[in-house]
């Protein structure tokens, strides 16, 4: 794809990385040195950028200058001076060319002349998504105008900001220092996080691409290409037709997808850095990008780690030779992914679902590109004087793909190095979880408070939160937290309460939310068929909900065994009396059922023989609420926290969990796995925090 990388020289004390400019009256040349990736003036020439025009890229200049001084009266000088135009040399698709008159300086791209194939070089997305990022603040150039009518040049075409910086064309930095390196790749890694940490509803993106089953688009458009190209050739490549098919057969099914921005040829020569800084000023090159998964991205992006030096004449590939990871200051492969999964705050995991298959399609989706640029240069449309070596560089791309595939299958018993290893279903819900609270929960959240807010009390579920429960039970993603249910561990659970614990509602959208997990497990382990039916089913269908009374005001139950509330058998019935306060959730219209603890039997008993829990309707004779607590001034609804009052409560001896006396075993059975549940949405709660700090 283009190579915007001689778009902006820049300057370093040593002359050696590459130049800046002074704008004087004379032109200049750059010739790029692709072993080193460097740029060198032509020490006759001044102030301006690239090459000679093509011959087929060719225009009518004056009609250029005549539109651009009519569209962009404040941009573009009026005068009658002389128009520079120069072609960049680097760049396989969309022809770029450095624009002076006077002293403004501008960069114009368009679409390639002659017959396209169907879906490429389609510049008015690039001018849109870059006009919405740079509004948004990410690193973009200024897009200044686009225009449609190709009677002006020959094609559509835009013009945007020139600007000034360093681009690299060897990703191993030569002639950096260690530290420096460190920098770059730091920066350039936690850019491509931030682009898919990007909130694309609240841009207003929606419509830019099609939600859901992007690898599998990404494979059918790549192999389609490549077809168009060989029926035009002949030109076969059998390793390309076997990576398709074995593409095809590792899939990853499409409800595992995470949705983003994505770049779609995010690498190190599509980035400008700062001329001294080493931070990234803009990111360049947009034509592929989309709405997609975003370990596409991070796919393309590591195909540097899976090349050898018989690639170098790709200037993609240039200075491949060692291995980058032997370079001083370059983290290794699995440091990128790291790096990477830390800047969007995503969990830690050794292996990535799916890992291999997305470095394979990165190879495949290169391949076919290279067979299209081969294409043009046949056709004599190329836009670069290295089209010629890309038949070549195709074959090797495929194979390479072939490659990684192979040596996974030789290693299908998936050694995975986590402390905690999860299952491959495991990491699918847990994606499948992340896209749901990404693409429904977030965007819910705003009309969530409204209702929340407008009610006639704070202490109801608003409408929206049904809405999102149905399409979560619908989604299969529903009490995720019981294995019994759900087939995860208590560790692949943990995963998925970290993540919703990234949002306050989230939790409960998925059926998941104390006190009410833990009252399940507690039915789940303990309860007889009886109270099963009764009050299970209607808690995992999520028609009503509970609480859990224990903590009391006036001993100190942080030591549960000093609990007071008395629980005395008379015939058939427990009579219960007692006060409990922070019980949370009490006070919520849809809480039912109440599991209280309190002291059933004498000081004879052991201590921890002494108590026992028992199911009490929330409506029954003698419960009531008594106030409503707050926590430094929050209410916390419509949850809350509340003091209840037991007064000569009666409930049946059915009732009972387990049997008299046994509360502690009861409780200790519903703690154990309820804090690792809170501790890990916490833990999700402290991350988004730090994220919103950086």
């Amino acid at each position: 794809m283009l190579r915007l990388s001689t778009l902006l020289p820049v300057h370093c004390k040593t002359g050696i990385r590459c130049k800046s400019f002074n704008y004087s009256a004379s032109s200049l040349y750059f010739q790029h040195n692709r072993r080193r990736g460097l740029f060198t003036r032509n020490q006759h020439r001044s102030d301006v950028e690239g090459d000679d025009v093509r011959s087929e890229h060719v225009f009518n200049i004056l009609r250029l200058d005549e539109y651009l001084k009519n569209e962009l009266p404040k941009n573009y000088p009026s005068t009658e001076s002389n128009v520079i135009l120069r072609q960049y040399s680097l760049g396989q698709s969309n022809p770029t060319f450095y624009l002076r008159k006077d002293d403004s300086t501008f960069v114009v791209r368009k679409k390639p002349p002659g017959p396209l194939l169907k879906g490429a070089h389609l510049i008015d997305r690039e001018f849109h998504i870059q006009s919405v990022l740079g509004d948004y603040g990410f690193p973009v150039p200024k897009m200044l105008h686009y225009c449609s009518d190709q009677s002006v040049i020959g094609t559509e075409f835009y013009v945007m900001e020139h600007m000034k910086g360093r681009i690299f064309t060897n990703h191993m930095l030569p002639d950096f220092s260690s530290k420096d390196r460190v920098e770059i790749y730091a920066e350039f890694i936690n850019t491509l996080g931030e682009l898919h940490s990007i909130n694309w509803c609240k841009l207003g993106l929606e419509k830019f691409g099609r939600v859901g089953g992007y690898s599998q688009r990404q494979l059918a458009i790549w192999t389609r290409q490549y077809k168009a190209v060989v029926e035009k050739t002949s030109n076969h490549d059998k390793a390309m037709e076997e990576l398709s098919k074995r593409l095809e057969q590792t899939l990853p099914s499409s409800e595992c997808e995470a949705i983003s921005i994505v770049h779609g040829d995010y690498r190190m020569d599509n980035v400008m850095f700062h001329p001294t800084e080493n931070r990234i000023i803009a990111v360049l090159d947009w034509e592929m990008s989309t709405l997609g998964d975003p370990l596409v991205d991070l796919g393309y992006l590591c195909q540097i780690y899976h090349v050898g030096s018989e690639i170098n004449f790709l200037p993609k590939f240039t200075g491949n030779d060692k291995p980058l990871s032997d370079v001083e200051g370059i983290p290794s492969e699995p440091n990128v992914l790291e790096s990477y999964l830390k800047a969007r705050c995503l969990p830690l995991v050794s292996n990535i679902p799916h890992w291999p298959f997305y470095l394979a399609l990165a190879f495949h989706k290169t391949s076919s590109i290279a067979h299209g640029v081969y294409h043009r240069y046949l056709q004599g449309s190329a836009s670069s004087d290295t089209a010629h070596l890309f038949k070549e560089g195709a074959t090797l791309m495929s194979a390479y793909g072939l490659s990684i595939l192979d040596a996974e299958s030789s290693t299908s018993t998936n050694k995975d190095l986590q402390l905690f290893p999860i299952s491959e279903k495991g990491k699918e819900i847990l994606i499948r979880v992340k896209a749901f609270i990404k693409d429904h929960v977030i965007p819910a959240f705003p009309l969530y408070e409204e209702q929340l807010n407008n009610g006639q009390s704070r202490f109801h579920s608003p409408p929206i939160m049904e809405e999102l429960k149905v399409k979560a039970k619908t989604a299969g993603l529903w009490n995720l937290f019981l294995p019994s249910v759900s087939g995860l561990t208590n560790v692949e659970y943990s995963l998925i309460a970290e993540e919703t614990g990234r949002n306050p509602i989230a939790p409960e959208v998925f059926n998941c939310s104390a006190p009410d997990t833990g009252n399940m497990e507690v039915l789940h382990l303990f309860g007889t068929e009886e109270q099963k039916k009764q009050w299970l089913r209607p808690l995992l269908d999520g028609t009503m909900r509970s609480c859990f009374a224990m903590t009391e005001p006036d001993v100190a139950s942080s030591d549960a065994t000093n609990l007071q509330c008395d629980i005395q058998q008379i015939g058939e019935e427990f009579v219960i009396n007692g006060r409990k306060w922070w019980t949370s959730g009490a006070g919520e219209s849809r809480v039912k059922l109440i599991l209280l603890m309190g002291k059933s039997e004498d000081d004879t008993k052991g201590k921890y023989q002494r108590h026992t829990i028992v199911i009490v309707p929330s409506n029954a004779p003698g419960v009531k609420i008594k106030r409503h607590l707050t926590v430094f001034g929050y209410d916390d609804a419509p949850h809350g926290h509340f003091e209840l009052e037991f007064k000569d409560v009666r409930v049946p001896t059915s009732n009972v969990i387990l049997g008299r006396g046994r509360g502690f075993e009861v409780a200790q059975g519903r703690l154990g796995p309820g804090r690792i549940h809170h501790c890990m949405r916490m833990i999700g709660h402290a991350e988004l925090a730090l994220q919103l700090m950086c």
